[in-house]
């Protein structure tokens, strides 16, 4: 019998991290596509469904967004639901450049609106998303509140969908809608973000609703009963990842959180890599600051829903990402020197299969929207495992080497606003 090795060991580790994180979003997949024939199946026509319209409160928060603000506010006020039964709510903090002015325009255009615009300066805004959403939710007057970012652009129907899901069931906390990519077609980032979000929000969010009644809010695109928001103290002004950070603490409270994908709200994309390594490199260390905060309350609760979602995200941002480090760096050992791997077996075979594999399960997410299972969408996926997923690994080692500096140096973590176009 040959003497295994440490490189061995490692290189075992890996091949069998990877693969059980690949079969469990080849199952993740599977249960989105079932999500998606049992919407589909159940045909609600909203405009006659929907006969209860609570007061909705919408937040928007508005940080130097002179070029999306004008276009997304046009949208939220052209959104199908009574005028009289939803108010907007733009938090304009401490913007520097003209989102100002084009707020106080929209307000004398549209003066029998219930539009309120909150300005803050450097001293009470500038601290984030969280910070300016604090601002906005205590001004709120709705039952529920819903959140766009300020480049979003809702389909008129989407309010309606949110409200229609969480009035039919008392045990949700929270509903989530779908985003979808508005410069997709600009260049070849944007097309490899509009299948990255695809796939996500049919994998991970469908997929876990369908299999374990499990959701993460997303940033935008979000309902949120107000009472819940009171009970928990709003946002956590310490986490720049605060969509992750509040799911989990409405979890805590017994509350559940669902997908509904009929909601659908289309917004911009970074267009630039420099931009996407930022956006990015901040929802790194988002998502592992709400690790390390709940890891270890959560499992003395025993609270097996949140566990699991818990371990779901320890396993992409720490066992995947070592793994395919690791592995990445046994073949370039293999290649330049002596090192070697001494298992027996065609692991050419098992890489194949894996690649195989990933390229199905993307594929199969990009069916469930209209326009996007197509032969140039095909060939980006096919590449994409070889560029665009490297890229992911650059950015989970920045987000792990910036959270441990900060917390060596004892800096707090800045909020990045990713730049407009």
């Amino acid at each position: 019998m040959t003497k295994l090795h440490t490189v061995d060991y490692l290189f075992l580790y890996s091949i069998i991290s990877i693969w059980l994180l690949l079969l469990f979003n080849a199952i993740l997949t599977l249960s989105g596509y079932m999500y998606y024939l049992n919407i589909k199946s159940k045909k609600i026509d909203i405009l006659k469904e929907l006969k209860v319209f609570p007061m909705i409160s919408i937040l928007i928060p508005a940080h130097n967004e002179e070029k999306v603000i004008n276009k997304t506010l046009k949208s939220v006020l052209a959104l199908d639901y009574p005028e009289d039964r939803f108010e907007i709510i733009v938090i304009n903090d401490n913007s520097v450049d003209n989102t100002g002015v084009i707020l106080s325009d929209i307000k004398k255009r549209y003066k029998d609106r219930k539009i309120k615009v909150i300005t803050t300066d450097k001293i009470t805004g500038g601290k984030g998303k969280s910070n300016a959403l604090n601002i906005g939710f205590k001004e709120a007057v709705g039952e529920y509140v819903v959140v766009y970012d300020a480049d979003n652009t809702p389909e008129k129907l989407s309010l309606r969908y949110l409200v229609y899901a969480i009035t039919k069931d008392k045990n949700l906390g929270a509903v989530i809608g779908k985003f979808r990519t508005r410069n997709k077609n600009k260049n070849l980032l944007t097309r490899f973000i509009n299948i990255e979000t695809i796939s996500f929000q049919w994998m991970s969010q469908a997929g876990r609703w369908k299999l374990f009644k499990l959701c993460t809010i997303s940033g935008t695109n979000f309902i949120i009963r107000k009472d819940i928001l009171d009970k928990l103290g709003g946002w956590d002004v310490d986490a720049i990842a605060e969509d992750t950070e509040i799911s989990f603490r409405i979890y805590k409270i017994g509350y559940r959180i669902s997908f509904m994908p009929l909601s659908v709200t289309w917004e911009q994309e970074p267009e630039k890599l420099n931009i996407w390594f930022k956006q990015r490199n901040r929802w790194a260390q988002g998502n592992i600051y709400v690790l390390i905060k709940y890891f270890k309350r959560i499992l003395k609760e025993r609270n097996y829903s949140v566990i699991f979602d818990l371990y779901y995200f320890f396993s992409v941002y720490f066992l995947f990402l070592s793994s395919v480090i690791i592995s990445d760096i046994i073949f370039i050992l293999g290649i330049f020197t002596p090192i070697k791997v001494s298992l027996s077996g065609n692991f050419v075979i098992i890489w194949l299969l894996a690649y195989i594999l990933f390229v199905l399960e993307i594929s199969i997410a990009l069916t469930m929207e209209k326009g996007e299972s197509n032969s140039k969408n095909l060939l980006l996926v096919l590449i994409m495992y070889f560029t665009y997923c490297q890229l992911w690994l650059v950015v989970a080692i920045r987000g792990f080497v910036s959270y441990i500096r900060g917390g060596i140096l004892k800096e707090k973590i800045k909020w990045y606003k990713t730049e407009r176009f």
